[in-house]
């Protein structure tokens, strides 16, 4: 009598393996229009899971359904590796992101970013020429000030936008430059304008292709939206490896009744 802990282990990696394909697909289908920094940066992750996946799940599968020993141990292996890594970059996320938040500005709907509220380690990555380059390359790709561009705004209007955090940092001079508005990425220095002691005002440009993307309160808003993102991941890391370890648990069942019926061949198999 087939037992259950193996089927069930068989039916998550079917689901599994159905889910790799499409990750597989989209890896190598971006792998083909790559054209930009950007798109080549996401190409080799997304594919990389696709590869992974597909293989953990097939070396679950013939391990549990086909009685495979050495697969089910190496498929449980693997998953016991991928459960501490899991916890460890969960505990990490929330560390890493505990400081930075954006600050109000008086008159303003929007908040401003200071690269200097966050973590050294976000900061590192940021200031890193090579990682911001990309970064950089990917703020001009997904046109993320083209909407203010567009925008034939007054002033009033302007400052009474709830801006993103990349709109904030990357698509205008800080508040304290006091440049002249003429639209929502295009600020007058005044003429007698030399230099700040913020050096993003020194910075800025009214070049839609340079704008504040090299300001520090650009690499504040990216990491802005990085805190934001990477504690919704962790948050849902957590269920993640609560399944995760559920399913480890079924697969060591599952690896126990592969060894039974492997010391005693047999016997009659009844239900785990």
């Amino acid at each position: 009598m087939v037992r259950v802990s193996n089927n069930l282990i068989g039916i998550l990696n079917i689901l599994t393996l159905l889910l790799s394909i499409p990750i597989l697909g989209a890896g190598i289908w971006l792998g083909h229009r790559a054209h930009t920094d950007c798109e080549k940066f996401l190409e080799r992750p997304v594919i990389a899971l696709g590869v992974f996946l597909l293989l953990l799940s097939l070396a679950g599968l013939f391990g549990s359904c086909c009685r495979v020993s050495c697969l089910l141990c190496l498929y449980l292996f693997v998953m016991f590796l991928l459960i501490v890594l899991l916890f460890c970059f969960t505990v990490f996320a929330f560390v890493v992101t505990n400081r930075g938040a954006g600050e109000i500005v008086s008159g303003r709907g929007y908040k401003e970013y200071r690269l200097g509220d966050y973590s050294h380690w976000l900061q590192k990555r940021v200031e890193n020429a090579a990682n911001w380059r990309k970064i950089r390359s990917c703020l001009q790709d997904s046109e993320v000030c083209k909407s203010l561009q567009e925008k034939n705004e007054t002033f009033h209007e302007f400052i009474n936008n709830n801006l993103s955090p990349t709109q904030s940092g990357c698509c205008k001079p800080p508040t304290e430059c006091n440049f002249t508005y003429r639209s929502g990425t295009v600020w007058d220095k005044p003429a007698d304008f030399t230099s700040s002691n913020n050096p993003d005002c020194n910075t800025w440009q009214n070049d839609p292709s340079v704008l504040c993307y090299d300001c520090q309160s650009c690499k504040g808003g990216v990491l802005a939206n990085i805190k934001n993102d990477w504690r919704r991941v962790a948050t849902v890391n957590i269920v993640f490896l609560i399944f995760l370890v559920v399913v480890y648990s079924v697969g060591c069942c599952a690896c126990r009744n592969n060894r039974h019926d492997d010391a005693y061949p047999g016997w009659k198999r009844g239900y785990a």
